[in-house]
């Protein structure tokens, strides 16, 4: 397939050097393959010449079949003073079989002169050595000319002849990179022009996010002339991270109507992202552009009026074309809008006429204004829907509770009591927990479990606390939040008080509710 330009997706090596990122060598084979199926064009599969990890996934790759995605081994040109056909990491790159062999090479006199301490010569020579050497081996070498905008701001004469030593030395790609991350746009627009009005070789763009311009000088580099984009899924990478793909891709294919990936690839977008994240063992970024969980969420009511008119009216494409979707939020800053707009969302028949409409919306606005929040607490917010909207009893009442600490035999015993009323019939059970909000959790749980044996399988999975008023001290009131799953779904829960007990116990009242709604 043709197309108008291409990514390289660098998150198994270069996106693997950033802080807290960890993939063993499974991890790198399942990103390729989900890459690959995904449509990525080029994946750098890592630096077979720096560890052993890199080397075990080159020799495993090589046993599979890539459907759309080309691997390519990273390394540098030949040392100096060293032959490149008698250069060790050169000899691993091209064990490595990959089609496609990346090397980078220095463009800043800065790094030639301090850090290399060749000469200007001596360095030109290395590259064109290099890319000569693989070229002869048959491979596709893409040539990344490293701190290519600093080099150029610095001396353009030299940053220019290195560019073109390798675009005469064959390379087939020459991929400008900021390394430092910390050029403009317009510099690396002008940097791409210069080396696109000198050379025939294809032009590559490689950004850093160290000023929060990655993508932003990424796409600057393809509006002067750049065909392929160097990146990292999620922006993974070194001190603040690399371009980040994810962002980067839609604004190519949606904003800039360039032809960069199969057609059914961009609806996949946000599953990918998650994929990586959960592989690298990283909370998905909520905020993130286009993918994100906030990325078309809607919480102003004037805001969220408008989208129930015309979506386009806020939303600057729709959700799903990056399989994402809309989001309305529940605050005190909500309106009619957004209680109708979440309700159907939840599931309610509800429209701008339903009676109970403003009773709802009152409660909502007076319990924020207390410290509730249910932007991560839609458990809470069914179960308040629920009872306005049906006015059906609650499935319990909790009639009365008992906390107590002991200590015996140098441990402290945290220990439950729970009352509850289930149509006329009591329950009071007892329950030890490592603390009191577990000793109440399965106090609660063990009572309700009599009446309703499918809470069995209910699990406290996640349990958060804010202090609201913390110039009160010890006397501030307090939110919890608290997660709950089945085995199959979770919700999250809220409660408020001074006491952090109550608090804990309303939030679990609430996700016991939830629960027994959706199971009865």
């Amino acid at each position: 397939m043709n197309y108008d330009l291409e990514i390289y997706d660098t998150t198994l090596r270069d996106g693997s050097q950033g802080e807290g990122i960890n993939f063993s060598v499974q991890d790198k084979l399942r990103l390729a393959e989900r890459l690959d199926g995904f449509g990525i064009q080029y994946i750098e599969g890592g630096w077979p010449g720096s560890n052993p990890r890199d080397l075990e996934f080159f020799e495993l790759a090589r046993r599979r079949k890539w459907k759309n995605s080309r691997l390519a081994a990273f390394g540098s040109t030949r040392r100096k003073n060293v032959p490149v056909a008698e250069d060790d990491q050169v000899a691993l790159l091209l064990a490595a079989e990959t089609p496609v062999v990346t090397i980078f090479g220095k463009t800043w006199l800065l790094h030639v002169k301090e850090v290399l301490r060749a000469t200007p010569d001596e360095n030109v020579r290395m590259i064109t050595d290099t890319i000569r050497y693989l070229k002869a081996q048959g491979k596709y070498v893409i040539y990344d000319a490293e701190h290519s905008i600093d080099g150029f701001k610095d001396c353009p004469d030299y940053a220019l002849a290195t560019w073109q030593a390798a675009a005469e030395a064959g390379a087939d790609n020459i991929t400008l990179c900021d390394t430092n991350g910390g050029s403009l746009p317009g510099e690396v627009a002008e940097a791409t022009a210069r080396l696109r009005a000198k050379v025939r070789a294809a032009i590559g763009i490689h950004t850093h996010n160290d000023i929060g311009l990655g993508v932003a000088n990424a796409l600057a580099g393809v509006g002067a002339g750049a065909v392929l984009v160097q990146g990292t899924m999620n922006g993974y990478g070194e001190r603040t991270g690399n371009c980040n793909l994810i962002t980067t891709i839609p604004n190519l294919a949606v904003k800039l109507k360039k032809n960069c990936l199969p057609a059914a690839s961009l609806a996949k977008l946000r599953d990918l992202s998650l994929f990586v994240d959960e592989t690298a063992n990283l909370r998905h970024d909520p905020r993130q552009p286009w993918v994100g969980e906030t990325a078309f969420a809607h919480k102003g009511g004037m805001h969220v009026n408008a989208v129930q008119k015309v979506s386009r009216s806020f939303e600057h494409v729709d959700p799903s074309l990056v399989g994402n979707y809309r989001r309305v939020l529940v605050s005190d800053m909500s309106g009619r809008s957004n209680i109708v707009m979440k309700a159907q969302e939840l599931g309610f028949q509800i429209s701008n006429d339903t009676p109970e409409l403003k009773m709802i919306l009152n409660e909502i606005k007076d319990l924020e204004h207390k410290g509730y929040e249910f932007e991560a607490a839609e458990g809470s917010l069914i179960v308040l829907m629920r009872r306005c909207l049906t006015q059906v009893k609650p499935k319990f009442d909790l009639e009365a509770y008992h906390v107590s600490m002991r200590r015996a035999s140098g441990h402290s015993i945290c220990e439950a009591t729970v009352k509850i009323l289930v149509d006329g019939r009591r329950a009071h059970t007892v329950a030890e927990g490592d603390g009191p909000v577990n000793a109440l959790d399965s106090a609660l749980r063990a009572a309700l479990s009599q009446f309703y044996p499918k809470l069995a399988h209910v699990q406290l999975i996640d349990y958060k606390v804010r202090i609201l008023d913390g110039a009160e001290g010890t006397a501030a009131r307090t939110r919890v939040l608290i997660v709950t799953g089945d085995g199959k779904k979770e919700w999250g829960t809220v409660g408020v008080s001074a006491n952090i007990i109550e608090a804990s116990l309303q939030a679990l009242s609430d996700s016991m509710e939830y629960c027994l709604m959706n199971h009865s």
